[in-house]
């Protein structure tokens, strides 16, 4: 696909498309049905060692393309602003599947740092998804790709958890007692800082978005809370099988659709 040409009338895709290229340092046409989001480079190397490709750099975000397995996998950066406009781009490609790949607090006593965490919805509180859907609209994962990746993680013989993710904008709030008291309230289960974005952009976009959550830190408990060794620990040990996992579901789902199953959003 040419987005080159200054002849072109000037619209929101011939923009969103110049920005995704100049953005990842990826041709338009070297992106993948099937994608994987995450928010290190660490992850996008991982991929590439994995499936023999290489990675691309741009002004702000890596990439990597397995055209193999119809996969590519963007660390599109931290925060839910961004969150938003990886989706607003990729929308413009039209994926079939996505899978956000990101760390999570876990909040129950009884989670443990290197399980997994399934969102089934999650609570936006990080802002940036009021400009997209009314406040009123929950943020919901999408349940097919939610499906597929437990049933992997149970085949796998991991130990994972459902439940409620809240999303927030706010550093530091492990330090502020009434965040936390408003977190016991609402009841919910993980904390992170992307998934209400992703969730409420892709129902607005139509493009289904799910996710798989690794519990790296507890952070309820002073002792819980991530620093950088814990952190260095955390994709030292589970870094490696958080990737394949999702390549495995995306292969998985591929292989539904080829014996007909429809994603259509």
């Amino acid at each position: 696909m040419q987005t080159e040409n200054t002849n072109l009338p000037i619209t929101k895709e011939l923009i969103g498309l110049n920005l995704l290229e100049r953005y990842t340092g990826s041709k338009v046409d070297a992106f993948q049905k099937y994608i994987i989001l995450t928010n290190f480079s660490a992850y996008v190397e991982l991929f590439a060692e994995f499936t023999n490709t290489r990675v691309h750099h741009g002004s702000a975000m890596n990439v990597c393309h397995d055209d193999r397995n119809n996969i590519s996998i963007i660390n599109y950066g931290v925060g839910s602003p961004v969150a938003a406009l990886v989706i607003d781009l990729i929308s413009l490609i039209h994926p079939i599947a996505t899978i956000n790949l990101g760390l999570c607090g876990g909040l129950r006593d009884e989670f443990h740092v290197g399980e997994y965490f399934n969102p089934v919805a999650a609570i936006r509180e990080e802002g940036t998804s009021m400009a997209y859907i009314p406040a009123r609209c929950p943020a919901l994962s999408s349940f097919v790709i939610q499906r597929f990746i437990c049933d992997e993680l149970e085949q796998s013989k991991l130990i994972y958890h459902n439940g409620v993710i809240h999303t927030t904008n706010v550093r530091f709030w492990e330090f502020n007692e009434d965040f936390k008291k408003n977190l016991i309230e609402e009841k919910a289960q993980a904390i992170d800082m992307e998934c209400a974005t992703l969730f409420s952009v892709g129902y607005a976009r139509r493009i289904p978005v799910g996710a798989l959550m690794l519990i790296t830190d507890l952070p309820f408990k002073l002792s819980g809370i991530k620093t950088k060794a814990s952190s260095e620990m955390v994709f030292k040990d589970y870094a490696e099988n958080h990737v394949k996992i999702a390549i495995t579901v995306l292969k998985n789902m591929q292989k539904k659709e080829s014996e007909g199953f429809n994603y259509e959003f």
